[in-house]
């Protein structure tokens, strides 16, 4: 249904973006410096060799923005991020992981003017790393 009205004209369910990038040990170096995580699970491979993963892995939250990029490449009209919900992290990432990220739309309420997206982090052996729902609201 689209009219003069509709504040998602030409959005429809199933529209998607992707979003793909290797994962570099700068990247992680680079994220831990910018957030201030400098968690051991991340800088130390000492650390992580004697554990169960065996080698560092990219924080969880470097996937988030991953997930922000791929919605990046999707316009959805002039809206915002109210979060993202339900954020899992299912599986490491290692550091030259190749993370697909795909962004696509699920549900779209007109009335209260939101576009709800399941996204996904895929690995190069199409392995799910990290899901979540993003919420985008218009702001005219």
């Amino acid at each position: 249904m689209e009219n003069a009205t509709d504040p998602f004209p030409g959005i429809t369910v199933g529209a998607s973006s992707t979003f793909a990038k290797t994962v570099s040990e700068s990247d992680v170096y680079g994220y831990a410096g910018i957030t201030g995580d400098f968690s051991p699970n991340h800088i130390n491979a000492e650390y992580m060799r004697q554990g169960a993963y065996g080698e560092r892995l990219a924080h969880g939250t470097l996937l988030v923005g991953f997930m922000s990029a791929a919605g990046a490449g999707l316009y959805l009209g002039r809206t915002v991020s109210q979060g993202y919900d339900r954020v899992r992290f299912i599986k490491g990432v290692r550091f030259g992981d190749t993370i697909t990220t795909t962004y696509e739309v699920a549900k779209i309420d007109r009335e209260k003017k939101r576009v709800y997206a399941q996204v996904t982090c895929r690995n190069q052996h199409g392995e799910t790393v990290a899901v979540a729902t993003n919420i985008r609201v218009l702001v005219g």
